[in-house]
């Protein structure tokens, strides 16, 4: 029986294509690096157009739709209201509905689905809007400090 059993693992292992483990880490490191594409209803708004929105604040609900720890590391614009994606729906009676809207995620793929999802219930959404693609056309991100713990 265990004769049999290292045979059946031998024969698995020659017959699965090896690839150097220094080989693979290139290309994970260019599937991570390379956001989807977008695909949504609601318009991809570049750094220009959101300043413009930005300049009028009391018109604006800026909703941040990533995680707290993104927030953190990767920084934020300086006032927003903070929904993760999964919870959008269940906080719909929080959003005000008399200003226009801006979804904000990293690449605005989950800005962009929150964006129509609002749209589709009755929100006025102009604008869907990545925080590192607005960075990255010359924008400044507010980089949020977490407290040390209390001893």
């Amino acid at each position: 029986m265990k004769k049999t059993s290292k045979l059946i693992l031998l024969v698995t292992m020659l017959t699965i294509p090896w690839v150097p483990v220094s080989a693979q880490e290139p290309a994970k490191k260019a599937e991570a690096a390379a956001p989807a594409e977008y695909k949504y209803k609601t318009p991809k708004l570049n750094r220009a157009k959101f300043d413009a929105l930005l300049a009028k604040p009391q018109q604006l609900v800026v909703i941040d739709v990533r995680r707290p720890d993104e927030l953190t590391t990767k920084g934020g614009f300086p006032v927003y209201l903070s929904i993760q994606a999964s919870d959008i729906e269940k906080s719909l009676a929080y959003i005000p509905k008399g200003r226009k809207i801006v979804t904000v995620s990293n690449h605005a793929g989950r800005a962009g689905a929150a964006a129509d999802l609002l749209a589709t219930k009755g929100f006025k959404v102009v604008g869907a809007v990545g925080a590192l693609n607005y960075e990255e056309e010359g924008g400044k991100l507010t980089k949020i400090t977490v407290p040390e713990p209390k001893s």
